[in-house]
């Protein structure tokens, strides 16, 4: 799907006037799942509505599709959970709305392990000309340079708060070479900024 293309939302053939209960809502789920050609159709009738949902919250065409193909593999996967306690779009938008809300959880996270990382800089590295994203850019870059075991103790020594001991116990290494590595990596930080005097 293009970035700009607009999602046209098919129109739903409207249910007879009763009130359809439970067990028909998950007799027809239970029809979706019982072939093939049947999922095709379903697929094809509740995308649009699915990935409308979805677009018009985080405003992100990728994210969206990406989200979208989660909520349908977590449908498949808990279609015998489903109650038909609401329509079966209605707790598909429910399940989008979790993997969009776990996204934006794990999108702080990693802002905060971010954060944290370029707070063991000194605050030089944190003002003057540099935006944050073009920091963040520049740190994430610098670690990827590194040696995978160099960063593997810098992340855990500095994004997720482990101490040396801990550090070496997961690197599999010793706390003296521990602390090398992480030496070593505060001045690969040093060249990569050459305005930090000191890490």
């Amino acid at each position: 799907m293009e970035p700009n293309e607009r999602v046209v939302v098919p129109e739903v053939a409207p249910r007879s006037s009763g009130r359809v209960t439970a067990e028909a809502l998950r007799t027809e789920l239970g029809d979706v799942f019982a072939s093939e050609s049947n999922f095709r159709r379903w697929y094809t009738a509740t995308l649009p509505r699915v990935y409308g949902y979805l677009l018009a919250r985080c405003g992100d065409a990728g994210l969206a599709e990406e989200l979208t193909q989660a909520t349908y593999v977590d449908a498949l996967k808990a279609r015998g959970g489903y109650h038909g306690e609401s329509e079966i779009v209605t707790w598909l938008c429910g399940i989008a709305r979790h993997h969009l809300a776990d996204h934006y959880r794990g999108q702080e996270r990693e802002a905060s392990r971010f954060r944290t990382l370029v707070n063991a800089l000194p605050e030089a590295a944190n003002s003057g000309e540099w935006g944050g994203s073009e920091l963040r850019d520049s740190v994430a870059r610098t670690l990827a340079t590194m040696p995978p075991l160099q960063r593997l103790v810098l992340v855990l020594h500095y994004l997720d708060g482990l101490s040396v001991n801990e550090t070496a116990r997961l690197a599999g290494k010793s706390e003296s070479a521990t602390e090398s590595l992480l030496a070593r990596g505060r001045e690969t930080f040093r060249t990569a900024f050459p305005e930090v005097d000191h890490v």
